[in-house]
C-alpha cells in the first residue's frame, strides 16, 4: 500500500511514528490486513511533482493500493485547477495500468483564495471521482483544520493529537478498497 501525498501525509512537524500513516499501519495489523505501507509522501509536493515521479514509485513499490493525497500545494500556490486535475488523473490513469486501485483524499483551500478558485480546486476532486469512478473522501481535514487545539502553530498543518483522526476519516473508504484482499494477503 502506498501513501502518495505532501506534508499532511508525510508528518509535516510531528514525530513520523505519530503520523495517520504510521497509525494506519498498526490499524491494518491490529484487523487481520497483511498489507505494508509505505509512504512516498514529500512536504511541499504538488500534483506535477506527484505525476513526474509516479512511475518510478510504481514500479519500485508495486502496489495494491495508491492513496493518493495531493493538490494542496497547487492550491496554495494557485495553480489552475485544470492543471492540477490533468496531473491527478495522470497520476490515476498510470496507477490503474500498473495494477494499482487507487483512493483520493480531497482536500480543501482557505476562503481566501475567492469563490471562483475555491470551488473550481474543491471541484477537481468530485470530478475525478465521478469521472474515473474512484472511491474519495470529500474532505481529509474535515474534523481537524477548524480546531485550533488539532492545528499546528501555522494553522495550515494537523498536529499529533490529529494525527487519528485523519485516520478515521480515511478508513473507511481505505476498508473499502481493500475488499476482501486482507485474506488474500496481498500487499
Amino acid at each position: 500500500m502506498l501513501i502518495f501525498g505532501d506534508s499532511l501525509s508525510a508528518g509535516y512537524g510531528i514525530d513520523v511514528d505519530q503520523s495517520w500513516t504510521a497509525l494506519l499501519q498498526a490499524r491494518l495489523e491490529s484487523e487481520g490486513y497483511e498489507h505494508t505501507v509505505v509512504n512516498a509522501s514529500i512536504s511541499g509536493e504538488t500534483t506535477e511533482g506527484g505525476a513526474t515521479r509516479i512511475g518510478a514509485a510504481l514500479e519500485h513499490f508495486r502496489p495494491a493500493l495508491l492513496i493518493l493525497e495531493l493538490g494542496g500545494n497547487d492550491g496554495l500556490r494557485g495553480f489552475p485547477p485544470a492543471r492540477m486535475k490533468a496531473n491527478l488523473g495522470t497520476i490515476i490513469e498510470t496507477s490503474r495500468s500498473s495494477g494499482s486501485a487507487v483512493v483520493l483524499l480531497g482536500i480543501r483551500i482557505p476562503t481566501n483564495y475567492g469563490a471562483r478558485y475555491t470551488q473550481a480546486f474543491e471541484n477537481v476532486y468530485r470530478e475525478l471521482a465521478t469521472e474515473l469512478h474512484l472511491p474519495w473522501v470529500e474532505f481529509f481535514m474535515e474534523d481537524v483544520v477548524l480546531d485550533a487545539s488539532l492545528m499546528q502553530d501555522d494553522g495550515i498543518h494537523p498536529n499529533a493529537a490529529a494525527q487519528p483522526l485523519l485516520l478515521d476519516t480515511a478508513w473507511p473508504i481505505i476498508r473499502q478498497a481493500l475488499g476482501g484482499k486482507a485474506a488474500a494477503g496481498i500487499q
